[in-house]
């Protein structure tokens, strides 16, 4: 069984610490972050460790969208912003599709080279002109261009075996405010954000998407808690409404929009209780030791439910960066995606 935590790495080799909570039967992940990166023998090495010390049948994530969301740079290369794909959709959409599902392919396969299982992507988020933070991660404002292109993104992915995170359910690009340093209220109504925001889950929830990841962002004309905390829109609207039947992972609790419901345990207890079937803390060590070393009760429905969407986020064999540079399809995609960066 897969427990409900994904935790942190403290460097770029293993600690003693690390080792611990990997080992922890509560922790079911690991998430990279620059700090565990310096090369890509490193990198390899790093991941290696994790599955010789416990972790061979737990994902491990990062946040590896393109554009200035990209935890690795040396070795890797350099995929562009959704915005930038976006724009292409502009003057040519069946180009800006395919371009969108070689982004994918490369950044999954570099990844699986590597030995990472997922990258938490796309961002499925409208780009209102407002964020903060979302920006040029948004393939545009268009909700159903977001959907195509983002569906052509995973398909790329899911091409060299890697799984897709639509985030951040149910949108996050209409507010200002940057959820990592501040709670975000969105007052639209529920139809307006079903209508436009949400629609790129709605249309890829049940084709395309192993897992998604929720704003902690309050929709307040439909609940007074984040959509991270909410039952509504983790059960009514992803479960019900949109037959959603991936994992659905918090953000990460160490983000201030997620201190409003108390500390770690309140926060962990109240995104599993919303419906999440893992949450994230990524950077507090303290928290992280918190959570795994006096776990908040088990509250999933049904473990064995919930072990299935984690353990669908594994990858399969390894890809071999030498075999990997040899395929045309690589080379192809790699001379596309590096014209536009």
């Amino acid at each position: 069984m897969l427990g409900p935590f994904i935790v942190g790495l403290t460097g770029l080799t293993l600690s003693s610490e690390d080792i611990v909570r990997i080992q922890n039967p509560a922790v079911g992940g690991l998430i990279l972050f620059t700090r565990n990166f310096e090369s890509k023998a490193q990198l390899i090495d790093l991941v290696e460790s994790i599955r010789a010390n416990g972790g061979e049948n737990k994902p491990v994530f990062v946040d590896h969208e393109g554009g200035r969301v990209q935890r690795f740079r040396e070795g890797f290369t350099a995929i562009p912003s959704m915005r930038q794909i976006g724009q292409r959709a502009e003057v040519d959409f069946d180009d800006a599709v395919s371009l969108a599902r070689e982004a994918g392919f490369v950044m999954a396969a570099e990844l699986r080279a590597c030995g990472i299982d997922m990258s938490f992507a796309p961002v499925l988020d409208l780009d209102w002109g407002n964020s903060e933070i979302i920006g040029d991660r948004s393939f545009g404002q268009d909700a159903r261009m977001v959907a195509r292109l983002s569906a052509a993104l995973m398909n790329g992915m899911m091409l060299a075996g890697m799984q897709a995170c639509g985030k951040h359910f149910p949108g996050h690009g209409w507010v200002k405010q940057d959820s990592h340093l501040a709670l975000p209220h969105d007052p639209r109504p529920l139809n307006e954000i079903l209508k436009v925001d949400a629609l790129p889950y709605q249309l890829n929830s049940t084709l395309n998407m192993a897992s998604i990841m929720p704003a902690h962002v309050v929709y307040s004309e439909v609940d007074s808690r984040p959509a991270c905390f909410s039952s509504f829109w983790i059960q009514e609207v992803l479960r019900v409404k949109f037959s959603f039947d991936g994992a659905v992972i918090s953000d990460d609790l160490d983000m201030v929009g997620a201190h409003g419901v108390g500390d770690i345990r309140a926060r962990a207890s109240a995104a599993l209780q919303a419906g999440c079937d893992a949450v994230l803390a990524c950077n507090n060590f303290d928290d992280m030791d918190a959570l795994v070393n006096n776990p908040v009760p088990e509250v999933h429905e049904n473990r064995e439910v919930r072990d299935r969407r984690l353990s669908r986020l594994l990858s399969g064999p390894l890809l071999d960066w030498t075999s990997l540079r040899q395929t045309y399809m690589y080379q192809a995609a790699i001379d596309r995606i590096t014209s536009l960066c």
